[in-house]
């Protein structure tokens, strides 16, 4: 098993030359190719291409290791051994307008433990990056999630249930219990990132309903070591696995949680 260090080496120069394929082909609707996955769901040629990008570099630099990549390999999420979780662009949608919220995210297991994670945000090049027991930090600066254990004074991060239709109405009643507690509620378009912001203090507390691995596999691993929680809706430790999820500064998790309960 390489150390935690070089995995997670390989995974930034994984995201970088994934963030570049993203940079080089930003054009927005006029310029792209884009496929409907679903409800509100779209696929580009771009994405497929920065995933490819992904696949190289892992496959040169440990050739032993799985890749469970959102668009070409998502069953392999679940694999054995050492995997490579990855969304090659989380925020499919923002790309496709220009709105600049959209990024690689990668989170390395083993088993199904974290080990190493990092988010690059493609369109500002900000660098979100975790070891197991190592800390977090941003752009080579060490970062900690925000001191706020108001509700009143909390700014919280949320995702809309665009997927998933038939929890629309326990979403609304979740919503409404948050933001008439709150500070102010927040939907950026990627999860990976709404999850670094929690982890940095610039949110005090994210939900969602309907996530994937790849979405919080190295946000999970950025937040814990930035001193947050993440769990689910229950309060159960999270894993790298399908469903909702909370991640909070810790201070405010049980509040969050009991709200969200309430809520839906």
């Amino acid at each position: 098993m390489p150390a935690r260090q070089a995995l997670l080496e390989v995974a930034l120069e994984a995201a970088r030359a994934a963030a570049e394929v993203l940079r080089e082909r930003a054009g927005g609707i006029r310029s792209l190719t884009w496929q409907s996955k679903g409800t509100a769901d779209f696929v580009t040629e771009v994405d497929l291409a920065a995933e490819a990008r992904v696949r190289e570099v892992v496959s040169r630099r440990i050739p032993r290791a799985t890749v469970a990549g959102e668009e070409e390999s998502p069953e392999d999420a679940g694999a054995t051994g050492l995997v490579f979780v990855v969304d090659p662009l989380d925020g499919t949608t923002n790309y496709l307008h220009g709105y600049p919220e959209y990024a690689v995210s990668i989170g390395v297991l083993d088993g199904r433990r974290l080990l190493a994670g990092v988010v690059h945000n493609a369109a500002s090049g900000e660098e979100f990056t975790a070891v197991a027991d190592g800390g977090a930090w941003r752009n080579g600066e060490r970062i900690a999630v925000s001191p706020i254990a108001e509700p009143a004074r909390a700014l919280v991060g949320t995702g809309f249930p665009f997927r998933n239709l038939d929890q629309l109405d326990r979403y609304q009643r979740q919503f409404a219990a948050i933001v008439s507690s709150t500070s102010g509620l927040r939907r950026a378009g990627s999860a990976a990132l709404d999850l670094c912001d929690v982890a940095c203090g610039r949110l005090d507390a994210f939900w969602e309903l309907a996530l994937a691995p790849w979405d919080i596999a190295a946000g999970m691993l950025i937040i814990r070591e930035a001193g947050g929680r993440v769990t689910t809706l229950e309060g159960e430790d999270a894993t790298v696995t399908h469903g909702p999820i909370l991640a909070t500064n810790s201070l405010l998790h049980d509040w969050m949680q009991n709200t969200l309960a309430v809520g839906g």
